[in-house]
């Protein structure tokens, strides 16, 4: 993997991420801060939604936005043993998307942070 598939790059996408979901701002037609919270999509939780709940479409997403998640190793048994890591989770979420659990020895889900897929 390189480009934009690599390591430092999801890493500083996270970063960015994090920031951006920080950031406020202020609106004086509602004489308050409004954060993401306030004007993001959260089909699971429309009520009253966190951060968390915000459907942000990004390749994070595949690691719930959690860094560790990103940096996460495990060794796998059978057919091909070996170290598994992100890249090997991240060709399993692009054909399974909507798994709740991969077939590697990570064991993450491809479910997005906010629940969907």
């Amino acid at each position: 993997f390189s480009g934009v598939l690599a390591e430092d790059v999801l890493q500083a996408l996270l970063e960015l991420q994090e920031t951006l979901s920080a950031t406020t701002a202020w609106a004086p037609g509602s004489g308050r801060n409004v954060s993401l919270q306030d004007v993001c999509y959260a089909p699971l939780n429309p009520t009253k939604p966190s951060v968390a709940d915000c459907a942000v479409n990004s390749v994070t997403q595949y690691f719930q936005n959690n860094r560790s998640n990103l940096e996460l190793t495990a060794w796998q048994d059978g057919k091909n043993p070996g170290t598994v890591d992100w890249h090997d989770h991240l060709i399993y979420c692009v054909s399974s998307p909507l798994s709740f659990n991969d077939i590697t020895a990570l064991e993450l889900s491809c479910m997005a942070e906010y629940g969907g897929p």
